[in-house]
């Protein structure tokens, strides 16, 4: 299959995948993704928005799901996680779309969830927001990493100028 021609219910099952792959990833590795050095792998896969931009939205929603499922903390993680994960895919987008290198993916993944959950988790956590936000950006960076590359993996597999 060309997934570069994908038509409207392709794209909508694909979204539906990508949604589903991240709910269990995000499940599976909870134990590590709430803790104080949250690894949430699943935010890797916000760099798939680099190859398919129709994704952004189906990402920021899954973050808005894993968040109201597994997260626990109330409507400002639940909604800020969402706004967290429209930004995030939507900056990888952007680059894919600008062709920049795929491994620019891991900026984004990196420092938009860290710098921008420490907001209101700081709040909510009564840690100041630096000593959060540094402990954020210890996991974020390993799943910048890994995003880019998985982008980089998929770009060649896939055969995505």
């Amino acid at each position: 299959m060309d997934m570069t021609k994908l038509n409207k219910t392709q794209k909508i099952a694909f979204s539906g995948l990508v949604i589903a792959l991240y709910i269990v990833i995000m499940y599976l590795t909870q134990s590590f993704a709430f803790g104080q050095y949250q690894v949430r792998i699943a935010t890797a896969i916000y760099g798939l928005a680099y190859l398919f931009p129709f994704l952004v939205v189906p990402l920021g929603l899954s973050n808005l799901l894993a968040n109201m499922v597994m997260g626990g903390l109330g409507v400002f993680d639940i909604v800020g996680g969402g706004i967290i994960g429209l930004l995030t895919a939507g900056c990888c987008a952007m680059l894919g779309r600008k062709k920049v290198t795929p491994w620019a993916v891991a900026a984004p993944i990196t420092l938009i969830p860290a710098l921008g959950v420490s907001l209101w988790l700081s709040g909510l956590l009564n840690v100041p927001y630096w000593t959060l936000a540094l402990s954020l950006l210890v996991g974020q960076l390993i799943c910048g990493v890994v995003s880019a590359l998985l982008v980089q993996a998929l770009k060649k597999i896939w055969r995505i100028s």
